[in-house]
């Protein structure tokens, strides 16, 4: 297995350091963690649980739950997130996971891999990583056992992607267009934005240097993309 050079894991940590408002406190009170639920986030994590197929929003579990107001919903969820039973996206409320095994550990080692040619039905994560790199699991609004990290090349998805950068994916086989993701196109790994017209699938640059083409027969999604860490601070 081919490691990081000392100079790219430098880069990693001090774009991981300036991201990142207080990442020092990554590490939670353990006993916080082991501590019995309050009723209400019991309640919560049942009700979530239940409809994992519709995400709600938090008026619609104040409405369910018979609570008195949805700040205090919101209490709870972030309670429930600091406990580590759930990951929210803080840009959107409807996106957040329970996490049914309870919390993870604080930090998950992701694999690294390179965006590299793939097989006729095969995709780079079928592939040995080319590093694993340490994160704290709660810069990830999903479960760590679901991330994975690439190594960008080319710029045709500048100024939001640039040469050298890790991208966070979420492993995913389908997606909603317009979103980015990484995916199999020509046998060739991909980070492009997919936007579907008709039957038809069209992957778009963010670079207009680039211009869009549409997919080939063996186009395939391995993962949406979740998050960039920069190389550059």
């Amino acid at each position: 297995m081919r490691h990081l050079s000392q100079e790219d894991k430098n880069s990693f940590f001090c774009s991981l350091f300036c991201s990142v408002d207080g990442l020092e406190k990554t590490c939670e009170n353990e006993s916080m963690k082991k501590t019995k639920l309050h009723n209400i986030q019991e309640q919560l994590l049942e009700l979530l649980i239940k409809n994992s197929d519709a995400l709600l929003t938090i008026r619609e579990m104040q409405i369910s739950l018979g609570i008195s107001s949805t700040s205090v919903v919101a209490h709870h969820l972030a309670q429930l997130e600091k406990r580590g039973h759930l990951k929210r996206n803080p840009h959107n409320p409807r996106d957040y996971q329970v996490l049914h095994q309870g919390p993870e550990k604080e930090i998950a080692w992701l694999n690294l891999y390179g965006l590299a040619q793939c097989g006729q039905n095969g995709t780079f994560l079928d592939n040995h990583p080319i590093d694993r790199i340490p994160i704290a699991t709660r810069l990830l609004s999903f479960s760590s056992h679901e991330a994975f990290l690439v190594k960008a090349r080319g710029d045709s998805m500048a100024p939001r992607i640039n040469e050298g950068d890790f991208v966070i994916g979420r492993r995913v086989i389908s997606i909603e267009s317009p979103v980015m993701a990484i995916c199999i196109n020509n046998g060739e790994a991909l980070i492009k934005k997919i936007q579907r017209d008709g039957n038809s699938i069209i992957l778009i640059s963010l670079n207009p240097v680039h211009a869009p083409f549409l997919a080939s027969n063996d186009f395939r999604i391995v993962g949406e993309v979740r998050g960039v860490i920069s190389r550059e601070c």
